[in-house]
């Protein structure tokens, strides 16, 4: 039966005490904040747990404050709607405030929050219908047989699981060198993107490192590419609503008509997002132009192994990335 919730018992803690009380004393508690990704799992009974814990009335977890070297802190609960109309965000960090424009729908935005939209779970079909494959605990990926629908699946790294990111912010954070404050059972720390995102060879069932009892306490964005060239973009079937077949973000600074830092970075080709290490080495030094945007489309894609149904994501991902460089002519 489908649509229909399990019974749980639902708690709104006020504070991060009561909530870390609450997950100590539940062992299946599940954190829920915007409620986007949870509510569909518990409408189609794949996940049941007994016990939520509802963290959007700690205060502590909202807003958008500046930081001393020109960067942001972003409160977890912060919704992706007010990072997308943020003031602050769009003046230093408009990669990011794109990226939060294009999640889903506006209803969707309004509700849904920026630390979920990261520690969201993967839209792999066949694991959120319930199949019993690596990420759920069996034996077998059912998304990477000869007869799998794959289209939206990985290109690169892929280690028993073919699923992807589903996070566009997660790419505009990636490529912005933003770290996630994360408060433990013991203490709090601060990790950055390479260690939040986490893929299949580091734990298959999990897509980010937070475990039972922690909680995304914020982003911090530092002022590294605050007021640097940014861009972002995303493909998907749909503009509105649809998950990304691949998008991209970069930030990058020229010096006299040359290119003289860059980041960029690639999502929904992986479990985590890409950061395309060979096409920052390329272009660092060099003008842009048409000459460059080949080569670029060369190197982006090295090494990629499509599946059945989505070697298009090839050349989208090399056209991608020719485009981030174009915008900086």
């Amino acid at each position: 039966m489908t649509d229909v919730m399990h019974n749980f018992e639902l708690y709104q803690p006020a504070s991060l005490a009561d909530a870390q009380e609450l997950l100590g004393d539940h062992d299946d508690a599940w954190i829920i904040a915007g409620g986007k990704d949870s509510l569909d799992w518990f409408k189609h009974r794949v996940k049941q747990p007994s016990v939520l814990v509802d963290i959007a009335a700690i205060p502590e977890l909202h807003g958008i404050r500046e930081e001393a070297d020109g960067g942001l802190y972003i409160g977890a609960m912060t919704t992706l709607t007010e990072v997308a109309e943020s003031d602050l965000v769009n003046a230093r960090f408009p990669a990011l405030a794109m990226a939060a424009s294009k999640v889903a729908s506006p209803q969707i935005r309004n509700a849904g929050t920026l630390g979920g939209n990261v520690a969201q779970d993967t839209r792999c079909t066949y694991y959120r219908d319930g199949f019993p494959c690596y990420r759920a605990g069996g034996n077998t990926c059912y998304a990477n047989t000869p007869t799998a629908m794959n289209r939206e699946h990985t290109l690169f790294e892929a280690s028993r699981c073919v699923a992807v990111t589903p996070s566009d912010t997660g790419v505009a954070l990636a490529a912005l060198g933003a770290t996630f404050h994360i408060q433990g059972r013991r203490r709090d720390r601060e990790v950055s993107a390479d260690e939040f995102f986490i893929g299949p060879d580091v734990d298959i069932e999990r897509m980010t490192s937070l475990e039972h009892r922690d909680i995304l306490l914020g982003i911090r964005v530092p002022g590294t590419w605050a007021g640097a060239h940014q861009y972002f973009e995303k493909v998907a079937d749909r503009n509105a609503w649809d998950f990304a077949l691949v998008n991209i973000a970069m930030a990058a600074r020229m010096e006299g008509g040359a290119i003289a830092e860059v980041s960029m970075v690639c999502g929904a080709v992986q479990c985590t997002p890409r950061r395309l290490t060979d096409v920052e080495s390329l272009i660092v030094g060099e003008t842009p132009g048409e000459e460059l945007e080949t080569l670029v489309k060369r190197v982006a894609s090295s090494g990629a192994k499509p599946l059945n149904y989505n070697h298009f994501k090839i050349p989208l991902m090399e056209n991608l990335a020719a485009r981030a460089v174009r915008s900086l002519v």
